[in-house]
Order: structure tokens, then sequence, then C-alpha cells
């Protein structure tokens, strides 16, 4: 049901075919993990058919290796109209260490705020999606943080298209 599902866990194992020469998951495989998770948080919050439209703040902390377990959250931290705002990690583990034993947490390896737009199922134009409030003071952290975090993003779109009008006129 539509405005109910605020978070969501993918678990997995990283696969001989997500990984580079050197062992280590390429940066793009964990892309598309990212963008697959909040797709699936998405339509879970919304109900409705949705889309990408900004990633933002993506920093790659941690290389994942091959085997590893993986885990992708995602954690709706604000909602416009028809956008929804996810706060994502991606963390990782060796699956052949026992964490109760050895006291091993999962390693974060990635992080970032992704954003969907929900889409109507008509004309595929923009559609209202159900309102979130932060209650507590984590939630209302992390809105403000994905705020944030856009407005970089923003400010990085205007430069690139400040050099690019540069670029097109020399």
């Amino acid at each position: 049901m539509a405005g109910e599902q605020r978070e969501l866990t993918l678990r997995f194992l990283a696969e001989p075919t997500d990984v580079n020469y050197g062992g280590k998951v390429h940066g793009g495989v964990v892309m598309k993990w990212i963008d697959q998770a909040g797709y699936a948080a998405a339509v879970g919050w919304s109900g409705r058919y949705s889309v990408t439209v900004a990633v933002g703040g993506i920093r790659f902390v941690s290389p994942i290796r091959i085997s590893d377990l993986v885990t992708v959250r995602t954690k709706l931290v604000h909602t416009g109209t028809t956008s929804m705002h996810f706060a994502v990690d991606v963390m990782a583990r060796d699956p052949g260490v026992n964490q109760a034993e050895s006291g091993l947490r999962p390693r974060l390896c990635t992080h970032c705020v992704i954003v969907f737009v929900a889409l109507d199922g008509v004309e595929g134009q923009p559609t209202p999606v159900p309102s979130w409030v932060p209650a507590s003071d984590d939630d209302k952290r992390l809105a403000e943080y994905a705020m944030k975090v856009m407005e970089l993003s923003k400010g990085i779109e205007q430069t690139v298209e400040r050099y690019r009008g540069v670029a097109h006129e020399a």
C-alpha cells in the first residue's frame, strides 16, 4: 500500500561478473544496485512506476570484493509533490566470518542520496506521491541532509551548463 514502505533492504553476493581485474566491484555495478534498490523503494512508497531523476553526493568509501555479502539499504528522507528522496547505504562484509564471534561489522562502502519521480500510468507525466513528514530528530537531520546534497548537485549542474555554454561559443 502506498505511503507505508519507508525503508527497503536488498542483500546478495558480489559475483565474479561484478568485479574488475583487481577483484573489486566496478563502481558502475554499485550504481546499478543503488538504482535498483531506489526504484524498488520508490515504487514501494508511491505505488507507481517511478524514474530516477538525480543521484547526489555519491561517495565510494571502501571497495567491495568478490564474494562479499552486500547490503543496500534505502530510507525515504524527503518527499516533494511528485518526488521521493532516499538515503542509500551500501555495506559489505565477508560472509565466511561469523559476525557475532569476530565482532566485525559490515563496512560502509558507498553512500548517496537518490531522487525518483512517480509517473502516472497514462501519459508518463509526474504524479503526486504520498507525503512524508519527519517526526524524530534523526529524521529531520536526514531530510535536511538530503536537501543540502541536492542543492549542491544543482550548483554543480549550473556550473556545468555555464562551462558548456562557454565551450559552445568558442
